[in-house]
């Protein structure tokens, strides 16, 4: 299957609404956007369509209702974001985005904790 299409930064809220909606119509989407987020009933009902179209979601008509449900899972756009990302940005090292972002972002210690337990669980795998 060739590759999806990228999404915009609006593109992408909206399929996030509609991930944590399960499904959705455009009524539901656009209450469900973030207060004080001002985006129009019409505009909302576009990027829907072009999630459809760009395969992100799927939808099916109720009566004369068109539901919005997605077709991808969450963790398939966001790996396919961040290898796209670490291609376009680091020529395929992930090793540079990794050390920006221990450096540049603030982690609680429960966060370096979890680093941590997936650092020594790594090192356990590459023992075998």
């Amino acid at each position: 299957m060739p590759p999806r299409p990228g999404l915009s930064k609006a593109e992408l809220e909206i399929a996030r609404i509609v991930w944590g909606l399960k499904s959705a119509t455009v009524r539901q989407v656009h209450d469900a956007l973030p207060v004080g987020r001002d985006v129009d009933f019409t505009t909302v009902q576009t990027y829907l369509k072009r999630l459809e179209e760009k395969g992100y979601l799927k939808v099916r008509l109720e009566n004369r209702t068109r539901i919005y449900a997605p077709r991808v899972k969450p963790r398939t756009v966001i790996r396919e974001t961040v290898d796209d990302l670490v291609e376009r940005l680091f020529g395929g090292d992930a090793m540079p985005l990794m050390q920006h972002l221990v450096e540049e972002k603030e982690f609680t210690t429960a966060d370096i904790e979890q680093l941590r337990s997936l650092l020594n669980r790594l090192e356990g795998d590459s023992d075998v």
